[in-house]
């Protein structure tokens, strides 16, 4: 494949390339790996399928692609999972992150899944990992993982090694970039920094946006009206939209219009499908969209009313997610076990 087309695809909708000159370079060789790594702590929501998307592009790049649950870091967080609940919680994420890659169109038999407890426990990690805590202040380890790991007065010691286990997972997994949410930069900085003390390669990083919440401001994993759940039905989907901030002619924190830029137009791009808002014929009728910039400019304008944009907006989230939502309702013991407070 073209160098600047493999480019194009492994960073169209990303916040940010760490550095554009190494990824170019790296682009340009034989097949390079990407990994991204999940805590399977809460349960997986509209905002983790726009980051897993990319995953599409990165094996239609043919880039080699692994995806760490990574059970042992979601114990080590503040023990947001128990640890007699990480088994379960980690089969559910591996399947629900399945049906999100082959939602956006690509083969899930591609990625490579690897459970941390696979290869954090050995002598060899330790050992390094170990060398890294003897290196690595305690002011540092905190500034790395602020905004990933739960933040406290009197944080406990699991939450500093959370940052030094995720660089060292870099190099374990031979990872030539490091793909995350934004809010994951401290540590894959702390990586760059550290790794080549420690018989690394600093990573390329590669990071995605995080969506505003539908109630405005950023998503909440608590606030169950500021997501959209995978396994949501239509009417919720339908519901959660039509109540969500969406301020006429304001695209800022506007969750609406970021579903559809980071998620709904790429999928459809590689369908070769538009997207058609339903109107009545007093207030135009019908609009079709070829592009995600041409639905904005259209409703900064004033021309796509949020009355207009809702609907549309919900009917094409949920159709996105319809695959996914399908696949969790036919294995519901896959919920039952990971989250027995909620679904058992």
């Amino acid at each position: 494949m073209d160098p600047a087309e493999r480019t194009r695809l492994v960073t169209r909708h990303v916040a940010e390339v760490v550095t554009e000159e190494e990824l170019e370079t790296l682009v340009g060789g034989e097949s390079p790996s990407a990994y991204i790594g999940y805590a399977p702590t809460g349960e997986m929501h509209i905002g983790h399928f726009t980051t897993i998307r990319k995953l599409a592009d990165f094996l239609r790049a043919d880039v080699e692609v692994t995806v760490l649950v990574a059970d042992l870091h979601a114990h080590l967080d503040d023990e947001k999972s128990p640890f007699d609940l990480l088994d379960a919680r980690s089969q559910y994420y591996e399947e629900t992150i399945r049906a999100m890659v082959e939602a956006a169109g690509a083969d899930p038999d591609r990625i490579e899944f690897v459970r941390g407890t696979e290869f954090e426990l050995s002598e060899d990690y330790s050992v390094e990992l170990l060398r890294m805590a003897a290196e690595t202040t305690i002011s540092r380890a905190q500034r790395a993982a602020s905004e990933v790991v739960r933040q406290t007065e009197n944080p406990k010691l699991g939450g500093l090694l959370y940052p030094l286990m995720q660089s060292l997972d870099v190099k374990t997994l031979g990872a030539d970039i490091a793909y995350g949410g934004i809010d994951q930069r401290g540590i894959y900085m702390l990586s760059r920094e550290i790794l080549e003390d420690h018989g690394g390669d600093p990573p390329v990083c590669l990071f995605a946006p995080l969506l505003s919440g539908l109630t405005g401001g950023k998503m909440s994993a608590s606030d169950e009206q500021s997501k959209v759940n995978l396994n949501d039905s239509p009417a919720e989907v339908e519901e959660k939209i039509d109540g969500a901030y969406c301020p006429a002619g304001e695209v800022e924190d506007n969750g609406v219009l970021e579903y559809l830029r980071y998620l709904v137009f790429p999928i459809l791009d590689e369908r070769g499908e538009q997207f058609v808002a339903e109107r009545p014929d007093e207030y135009g009728g019908n609009v079709t969209f070829e592009t995600y910039e041409d639905l904005e400019t259209a409703f900064t304008s004033g021309e796509l009313h949020p009355a207009d944009l809702k609907p549309a907006a919900a009917a094409y989230v949920s159709d996105v997610i319809d695959p996914i939502r399908q696949r969790l309702d036919a294995q519901p013991e896959l919920l039952r076990e990971a989250y027995p407070e909620k679904y058992g």
